[in-house]
């Protein structure tokens, strides 16, 4: 499975947010990386510097390469509504990022790994493909045999799944439920979608 395995930090700087997690670095040193990095007068960047920057935040933040990236924005724009509400609504559904706004894993790099390890079930039965489409109503699980794993348990602790109304929680079953599709201002991503439309369209 294809996958970003480069310099994480460095991402996040460029970007000025932390979008793989609380990131001490970024903290310290809130500047893009690079020998000017830090210089207070930099290059005006382009109107398509702006838009591809959005396009790779949004990639950087769910975990997916540019045919993949493609794929949705293509069937975004086939679909009714907003294109990129429904690309980003998209990118929310997930099987991976569900997994991750669960609790269950603590970073979305974490919850690919715990679905293609096969501890994670969607109605039932086994799923081990990170980037499937979770539905309303679907009913998302931890395995029976993989209720006691260390790294999901002290994730679940951090109870981060509280703070999204379209998902549905029990601690004492580990299973969650897949309410609704969320709507754009549910959604905490600070991604501005519309360059992205912007820069697909030209």
């Amino acid at each position: 499975m294809a996958r970003y395995r480069g310099p994480k930090s460095k991402i996040a700087r460029k970007f000025g947010d932390p979008i793989f997690g609380t990131d001490k670095h970024l903290e310290r040193k809130n500047y893009p990386p690079g020998q000017h990095g830090n210089m207070k007068r930099r290059k005006k960047t382009s109107e398509y510097g702006i838009q591809l920057k959005e396009k790779q935040k949004a990639k950087y933040t769910y975990g997916v390469l540019e045919k993949q990236f493609r794929n949705f924005f293509d069937k975004a724009s086939r679909s009714k509504g907003v294109t990129g509400e429904v690309l980003l609504q998209l990118l929310e559904s997930r099987l991976d990022n569900v997994v991750y706004r669960m609790s269950i894993a603590p970073t979305r790099a974490a919850a690919r790994q715990i679905v293609s390890h096969r501890h994670i079930t969607v109605n039932g039965e086994v799923v081990n493909i990170p980037s499937s489409q979770v539905k309303a109503g679907d009913i998302i699980g931890v395995r029976e045999k993989s209720k006691s794993l260390e790294a999901i348990l002290d994730s679940l602790a951090s109870k981060r799944h509280l703070s999204f109304s379209w998902l549905e929680w029990d601690d004492s079953q580990m299973v969650g439920k897949f309410m609704n599709i969320p709507e754009r201002e549910d959604i905490p991503e600070d991604i501005k979608e519309q360059l992205i439309v912007e820069l697909y369209s030209k």
